[in-house]
């Protein structure tokens, strides 16, 4: 889905649910110029495993709230009331989008679909220009 939208994935990682680990790694992508945007799927939810929101939410400049409200909304209409255990997110750390999805197939689709036709936008934005 990334790819067919023009999109280069430059590299994959897989980290332990570890919110070091993860908070590091995270640091470290920010850092690189051919990144535009993070994807994290996994550890969203509201088991003592499910540290991903922990790890990234305190890095991020700018939260966009409007991501996570649309994608539970879209989840709710699919699958209902469990939607609401999801802590899915997006924002901007040193002008990337980073965000942050369930794990499941399904919500990494509705999230990608979600978040794709905006990155172009945000990104512009968020670099001011």
């Amino acid at each position: 889905m990334i790819r067919e939208r023009g999109a280069v994935v430059v590299g994959r990682s897989l980290v332990d649910d570890d919110v070091h680990m993860i908070r590091s790694l995270v640091e470290s992508l920010v850092l690189r110029e051919d990144i535009d945007m993070i994807i994290i799927t996994g550890g969203t939810g509201v088991s003592p495993r499910d540290v991903t929101i922990e790890a990234v939410k305190p890095l991020l400049e700018k939260e966009l709230e409007g991501f996570g409200e649309i994608f539970r909304w879209i989840s709710y209409q699919k699958r209902g009331g469990i939607a609401m255990l999801s802590r899915a997110t997006a924002g901007i750390i040193n002008r990337k989008l980073i965000v942050v999805l369930p794990g499941s197939p399904d919500a990494v689709s509705t999230g990608l679909e979600l978040i794709l036709d905006q990155a172009t936008h945000i990104l512009s934005i968020a670099r001011g220009l």
